[in-house]
């Protein structure tokens, strides 16, 4: 017993070296889905943002989409005994170790998105119902109406061109206020629904039952300012510029592409980037007008900022959106959103890139 007891003890820990790897199989799926989920969260946000300051520098925007994450593990462990019985009572000399290899190679597809779909998918104005689904769904109604709406029953909102921001009707901005503090007080409510011909179509219904007094004067002036029936409480929303009766709400809406130019006209540029003309005049050129209203505050420097929501690298500056901005972090998120639910069409003989990472 006491030859075999110092082999016993080394066999031992010789197998509980093997065991020092990370768990793979089922116990590995609950790390990597997170750290997979936040990368490409990370990633899809850096794309957004530097797309967005390209189009201020007149820089065509592209997107890239993840298509499949491979990840393979393999694990090889084992243990080497050997050793010699010496005769007359000898202590007996051994030998023993253990072995093991960890080997992680995910494999990543890289998509382009392009293609005529595609395009003309970011180009086209998003559908009506599209944009009201968000506020059905609890989007605040003035963030949706000031991002993704350009007119509303000829009341126009604030346009970004390259020479600076034309600012909104004011009646614009009292609309989507009053729309806010409508929904908030949960008397409006937005269907949307299949018409006879099958087409989608957005309902829009004010609640009659237990009115606040309040509310009600807000219901009144909104009528009055898109020049809906006063004694109507049901209006359909429709595509177009104007309204061809007051029972229906007429919205021109933007475009991703579109929405993307307005927030990138205010992104904050170098001064000297502006001055070399660099990039279109916007939010900066028009800052001093009290009609202008920032939609989204996206600063730069030229070193990013700890406290950044998401950051990138662009030219020789760094542009970010700070993580306490919570209306710029929530107009970020809502242009993110409004990308899920444009229809680009199938992909169309993209190229592919698979890369092994090791």
């Amino acid at each position: 017993m006491r030859r075999t007891l110092p082999l016993s003890v080394a066999f031992a820990t010789a197998l509980g070296m093997t065991g020092c790897f990370r768990a793979i199989g089922p116990h590995s799926v609950a790390r990597d889905r997170q750290l997979y989920a936040a990368s490409l969260s990370d990633s899809w946000k850096e794309q957004t943002l530097l797309n967005i300051v390209k189009i201020r520098y007149i820089d065509p925007p592209v997107f890239v989409d993840v298509g499949n994450i491979v990840a393979s593990y393999s694990l090889v462990q084992g243990v080497t005994v050997g050793g010699n019985i010496k005769p007359n009572g000898s202590v007996p000399d051994a030998t023993i170790g253990g072995f093991g290899t960890f080997t992680n190679t995910p494999t990543i597809t890289y998509t382009p998105l392009t293609g005529n779909k595609f395009i003309r998918g970011l180009a086209t104005p998003l559908p009506p119902e599209a944009v009201f689904s968000g506020i059905q769904a609890g989007l605040p109604a003035d963030v949706v109406l000031f991002a993704s709406v350009a007119s509303i029953n000829g009341l126009k909102n604030q346009e970004a061109t390259l020479n600076g921001i034309v600012p909104a009707d004011p009646d614009f901005h009292r609309v989507r206020a009053l729309a806010r503090e409508i929904q908030l007080s949960g008397q409006i409510g937005i269907l949307v629904k299949k018409d006879a011909n099958g087409e989608l179509v957005t309902v829009f219904r004010f609640q009659t039952e237990k009115i606040k007094p309040e509310i009600q004067s807000d219901i009144v002036e909104m009528r009055r300012l898109l020049g809906l029936n006063p004694e109507a409480n049901e209006f359909q929303v429709v595509l177009g510029a104007v309204p061809k009766n007051n029972t229906e709400i007429a919205v021109i809406t933007r475009s991703i592409l579109s929405l993307m130019e307005t927030m990138a006209a205010q992104v904050e540029v170098p001064t000297e980037d502006l001055a070399q003309s660099l990039a279109f005049a916007g939010f900066e050129h028009d800052k001093g007008d009290p009609k202008v209203v920032r939609l989204i505050r996206i600063h730069s420097g030229k070193s990013s900022s700890p406290g950044a929501f998401v950051s990138v690298k662009y030219r020789n500056s760094w542009f970010w959106i700070d993580d306490g901005d919570l209306e710029s972090k929530h107009v970020f998120a809502l242009i993110m959103n409004l990308f899920t639910m444009v229809d680009t069409g199938p992909k169309e003989s993209q190229p592919v890139v698979t890369i092994p990472a090791r």
